[in-house]
């Protein structure tokens, strides 16, 4: 008897030593330890022994069985240290590898025009104002002197939601809406985004505008003209010059377009200019007194001037960029360039 637990004792450590996984490891351990196994048996036999040898087998096998037991978890305790030294080289880094390049993010053309053309307009003592992209139809246009059915609303290619509601098609409702809750005097910018029904190389359904006016006592268009020839020079540079020409609008009265030198030719006549020298940048003009009205300002005591450009015109000629469309396709090629 004590020669086969020393000859089982010999198989089972030849086994657990050879284990070459947890999984083979578990195996021997049911197969020399289990319920089942020879050591069992053995154990369950020892009735069956004289008194003179129980003692001696029993403490032979109790001894036998925990060298197994401390050898299955040496043995168990190798193979798990293996498995984590394996698993930690399979995932290590080599810092010595280039590492990926991060791209270094640039503010959007039309953002960098805007926030320009803000802070001009700030430093010269305005403050901003924002309104509602979809817009009720009476600030867009009956407070704005553009009653309805009149042949003037042709000039904006309206988006509408509903009868009354539309998307706006300038930033000037907000003009309205400031001059409802606040008296003068009046210094407002409005940027944001506009909308009509307008797409070709040079025109966007969506596209960025910036709307500003002036109301205060004894306000003329010679204040009006100071006012955006310093602006225009401020963006295109000191010696450009500026020209306004008589132009209509239904909410100012007298009007005029802007014309700016042109920035490929100064003045010479080229393609983009078509010959003339001039370049239209915005528009502009005395507030009517109708709009006053409206409003409840007495047209006899303020007067003010309004204007409004288009961002995408003014990046489009700032940067020579002959299509729109660029600024909207997110091209990387186009937009690292800025």
């Amino acid at each position: 008897m004590q020669e086969k637990i020393v000859q089982i004792e010999a198989q089972a450590l030849s086994a657990i030593n050879s284990a070459e996984n947890l999984q083979k490891l578990e195996e021997v351990r049911i197969q020399y330890l289990g319920k089942s196994s020879e050591f069992t048996n053995i154990l369950r036999s020892l009735g069956t022994l004289s008194p003179e040898q129980r003692p001696q087998v029993g403490a032979l096998v109790n001894q036998t069985k925990q060298r197994l037991e401390q050898a299955l978890n040496e043995r168990r305790n190798s193979l798990v240290k293996a498995a984590q030294q394996q698993k930690i080289s399979s995932e290590k880094i080599d810092i010595t590898l280039p590492g990926k390049g991060i791209k270094r993010g640039k503010i959007h053309p039309l953002t960098q025009v805007m926030n320009e053309a803000k802070n001009i307009f700030i430093c010269l003592g305005y403050e901003i104002a924002e309104g509602p992209d979809v817009e009720l139809e009476y600030y867009n246009f009956d407070g704005l002197n553009i009653p309805p059915h009149h042949p003037s609303r042709d000039m904006w290619a309206t988006f509408f939601i509903k009868d009354d509601v539309i998307l706006r098609t300038h930033t000037s409702p907000v003009q309205i809406r400031v001059m409802e809750k606040r008296k003068p005097p009046l210094a407002i910018i409005v940027p944001g985004r506009v909308y009509r029904r307008d797409s070709d190389a040079t025109h966007s359904p969506v596209f960025y505008q910036l709307e500003g006016f002036l109301v205060d006592k004894n306000i003329t268009f010679g204040d009006l003209k100071g006012t955006l020839t310093e602006f225009l020079r401020q963006i295109f540079g000191r010696k450009r010059n500026v020209r306004f020409r008589p132009s209509f609008f239904p909410f100012t009265e007298p009007s005029a377009e802007v014309d700016v030198e042109c920035v490929m030719c100064d003045g010479q006549g080229c393609r983009l200019c078509k010959g003339t020298g001039w370049l239209e940048i915005l528009g502009s003009g005395m507030i009517d007194p109708n709009v006053f009205k409206g409003v409840k300002i007495d047209p006899e005591k303020f007067t003010g001037f309004a204007f409004g450009m288009g961002i995408e015109r003014i990046a489009m000629l700032k940067y020579g960029i002959d299509n729109i469309r660029l600024f909207y396709e997110n091209d990387l090629r186009f937009l690292e360039q800025f």
